[in-house]
């Protein structure tokens, strides 16, 4: 009993917040609310792996967007072309990403600061550029439709209650993984490879292959996220995986912070819901404001590990009664 209630103190947060997203359906019925939620769920999967590769190990990449155009693309190509079971199609595609991930990160990870930025940038690019061109396969700026849903038994997942829990469910699971990761050795390992790399190697850590395995880890976590839309929307074309969203989605991640893995859900929020908000006013001006956000971020951020809001709150509180202190490390 003791044992039981140990447990449920120490992970009372996610526990909570679990209820709350699964049982979401129960009450609230309207699809384009469901809907948004369900992009929630996969656009916080996209962040997790970067709050691991960012937030814990401290390795930039401006290629995850590529990584989500792999998984979706695989996950379409392999079920419209092959007949492949969805979930089949989907775990080859995580595969395909991680390998790929591998393979380029055993090189772009010697770089650091704006160097292996500009890398993987490079490589969301290549990716891009290759869904374009590659028509017989990917039918290039038409894109891919018809894309089947996900069942379950026979059962199909295509409405928006059964998606959400399914969705949801995977990215519970991720999130329990990311949790127990950051607070188990490989997560100390990652933080004392973010801290300073020779550091951790003098403490036995072996800094190279710790982050091809973060990036690797981050790659899979965006291709199962872009599988889950390709199977919700069914359909996809290669202008939604461009650097643009590789950019903001290292933007939600700053902003929702990068000491712990929760800031993942905050940031996602952002930048689901924003431009939700900012289309019933102008479409034009989405771009705008994430690009007036980014430039905040890189003037205020400056390489801290906490959140944009968070520094906003300290600036004020700094500035009221009491006077000012100096920041401490890390800050």
């Amino acid at each position: 009993m003791e044992t039981v209630v140990s447990y449920l103190r120490k992970h009372a947060a996610y526990l909570a917040f679990a209820v709350i997203v699964m049982t979401i359906p129960a009450y609230l019925s309207d699809s384009y609310y469901l809907s948004i939620l369900a992009f929630v769920a996969t656009k916080f999967m996209m962040a997790l792996g970067l709050s691991l590769l960012l937030g814990q190990a401290g390795q930039i990449s401006l290629g995850q967007a590529g990584f989500v155009g792999i998984g979706a693309y695989g996950a379409a190509i392999l079920t419209t072309r092959l007949g492949w079971d969805p979930w089949l199609a989907m775990g080859t595609a995580a595969l395909v990403s991680a390998t790929i991930a591998g393979l380029v990160g055993m090189p772009a990870l010697r770089l650091k600061g704006y160097y292996l930025a500009m890398a993987t940038l490079g490589v969301n690019e290549i990716i891009y550029i290759l869904l374009i061109q590659l028509k017989s396969l990917t039918n290039g700026t038409d894109g891919i439709s018809g894309i089947p849903p996900l069942s379950i038994g026979g059962l199909g997942l295509s409405g928006p209650r059964a998606y959400h829990l399914v969705v949801w469910g995977v990215a519970l699971l991720m999130l329990r993984f990311s949790l127990n990761l950051s607070s188990s050795r490989v997560g100390r390992s990652l933080r004392a490879l973010h801290r300073s790399e020779p550091a951790a190697q003098s403490l036995g850590v072996d800094t190279s292959y710790r982050k091809v395995q973060v990036f690797m880890l981050a790659a899979v976590f965006a291709s199962i996220a872009g599988s889950f839309d390709a199977y919700y929307v069914r359909f996809i074309s290669p202008e939604s995986y461009t650097i643009t969203f590789s950019i903001i989605l290292i933007t939600g991640v700053i902003i929702g912070g990068l000491r712990t893995v929760w800031g993942a859900m905050w940031g996602t929020l952002v930048i689901v819901i924003l431009p939700e908000l900012l289309k019933r006013v102008n479409d034009d001006i989405t771009n705008l404001v994430f690009g007036v956000l980014l430039v905040a971020i890189m003037v205020l951020w400056q390489g801290r590990t906490r959140g944009l809001w968070q520094m906003v709150k300290e600036r004020r509180s700094r500035s009221g009664p009491g006077g000012s202190r100096p920041p401490g490390p890390g800050e």
